[in-house]
């Protein structure tokens, strides 16, 4: 298992979703991903991304500084 950071403070929407949708593609099943972002709408944005993908997503951190993603990569359906 790999855990990786993905830092996208700054990045307004779509761009949190885009880059988070680019870095899970090469991961493996079990593989975690941890995104920090300051747009307020990645909380709806990257959520319904993992719905789609399969995946499974916690929000580990929300504060009027930052939003952090966890995102665990899941087994190909």
């Amino acid at each position: 298992m790999t855990r990786m950071t993905l830092d996208l403070t700054g990045l307004k929407c779509p761009l949190p979703a885009l880059k988070t949708r680019k870095a899970l593609k090469p991961l493996k099943a079990g593989d975690q991903l941890e995104v920090h972002c300051t747009d307020p709408l990645s909380v709806i944005d990257i959520p319904n991304l993992i719905r789609e993908t399969g995946d499974k997503v916690e929000i580990t951190e929300r504060n009027e500084a930052r939003i952090v993603f966890l995102v665990e990569k899941s087994a190909a359906p």
